[in-house]
């Protein structure tokens, strides 16, 4: 979908709210809503919205990896879980 196909001036969303909601919500549209000729807001579905927001903390995620790696500050795995394996018996009542 071409975000430039979906873009309307605010009057539109003044006099269209409910038909923009449904359109937005059950066809997964994004929209951008203009005021005097500038974009000002994108209305998304939420769903869509949870997606992205998913989708960016794995990015941001794997970007800090990639930087971890590339500074050398990384470990082992095994030595990884052998830290997980000690912390979780200090941690376990007996």
């Amino acid at each position: 979908m071409k975000l430039s196909e979906s873009v309307k001036p605010i009057s539109y969303l003044k006099a269209h709210a409910s038909e923009i909601l449904r359109d937005v919500t059950n066809n997964k549209k994004t929209m951008v809503i203009t005021q005097n000729g500038e974009a000002k807001v994108v209305l998304q579905d939420v769903k869509i919205y949870e997606e992205m927001q998913e989708s960016l903390a794995l990015l941001k995620i794997l970007a800090l990896s990639t930087k971890s790696k590339n500074m050398k500050k990384y470990k082992p795995v095994e030595s990884s879980f052998d830290d997980i394996r000690k912390k979780i018996k200090k941690e376990k009542p007996e």
